[in-house]
């Protein structure tokens, strides 16, 4: 099993950036897909979550700026993330959640906003 995740770079504050990650080994549509990210010196956290059924959920600093979303046929997962602001700095990674023992993370992709 195997999480890649791409998308990552540098942009000026109010930019764009889409990340994606794309599953092998696994069905992304068979996994609750998560993004988290962690800045540095601080703890992991949940940015949005897409649910097997499509229901999706976002942590409240991201909400109206950013967007997850699912390509079943590119096994794909991806945050599109907009109005981005020096705060959303961090390393960006994807998680395929089923149960415990079925729990797979991607290597992360880096996200800097700054000026």
């Amino acid at each position: 099993v195997q999480l890649v995740e791409s998308g990552g770079g540098l942009v000026q504050p109010g930019g764009s950036l889409r990340l994606s990650c794309v599953g092998s080994g696994i069905g992304v549509s068979a996994y609750a897909m998560r993004w988290y990210r962690q800045a540095p010196g601080k703890q992991r956290t949940l940015v949005a979550a897409i649910t097997i059924g499509g229901t999706t959920d976002y942590v409240d600093s991201v909400k109206d700026r950013f967007t997850i979303s699912r390509d079943t046929a590119k096994n794909t997962v991806y945050l599109q993330m907009n109005s981005l602001k020096p705060e959303d700095t961090a390393v960006y990674y994807c998680n395929a959640y089923y149960s415990n023992v079925r729990d797979y993370w991607g290597q992360g992709t880096q996200v800097t906003v700054s000026s």
